[in-house]
């Protein structure tokens, strides 16, 4: 067997900045990564995101569909706590969605990417934008939410607060997994 095949240098080598993850699920082999993940302030997973940088991507269905499944195998996965939110965005929207243990649920609330990001990245819509920036441009405004870096009055952050989000990123962090 290949070194890389063995369980536990397969986990270990997800322990390297991923060790969230990688405490939170039963066996890594079983799950796609999502793209990032947000963490409250003891560290406890409180969202798994998938990202991408096309425009209208999760209005796809089939795109959707696969999306929300890894989200799911992610959100399944979770053995230490229930994760509450997951999210889907892309260069149009930005929807939260919550986990209930069982099930995921509709977009509870859906917000225009520009409208969120562009308080980070002034040209938003003007200039070429890939996953990974994309990724750091939510991690932007998430981690605001949770210090308050950039702004006093982060965007949206009254809606964020009426879905029980703002309350749970409080001093919370994000991470990535690109």
């Amino acid at each position: 067997m290949y070194d890389w095949m063995r369980k536990e240098t397969y986990t270990e080598s997800f322990m390297d900045g991923k060790e969230h993850l990688a405490m939170l699920v039963t066996n890594l082999r079983d799950i796609e990564l999502p793209d990032f993940i947000a963490l409250d302030k003891d560290e406890n997973v409180i969202l798994v995101a998938e990202v991408t940088s096309e425009p209208h991507s999760f209005k796809n269905p089939d795109t959707r569909k696969y999306a929300v499944l890894d989200l799911i195998d992610v959100l399944k996965f979770a053995t230490k706590n229930i994760i509450p939110f997951a999210m889907l965005a892309d260069q149009e929207n930005i929807e939260f969605l919550r986990w209930d243990g069982q099930n995921l649920s509709e977009p509870i609330l859906t917000l225009n990417t520009a409208d969120v990001l562009s308080h980070y990245e002034p040209n938003f819509e003007d200039k070429s934008i890939y996953d990974r920036y994309l990724v750091t441009l939510i991690e932007s405004w998430l981690r605001d939410l949770g210090y308050n870096w950039n702004s006093e009055i982060p965007p949206y952050l009254k809606e964020m607060k009426e879905i029980g989000f703002l309350q749970l990123i409080q001093g919370g962090m994000t991470k990535a997994y690109y």
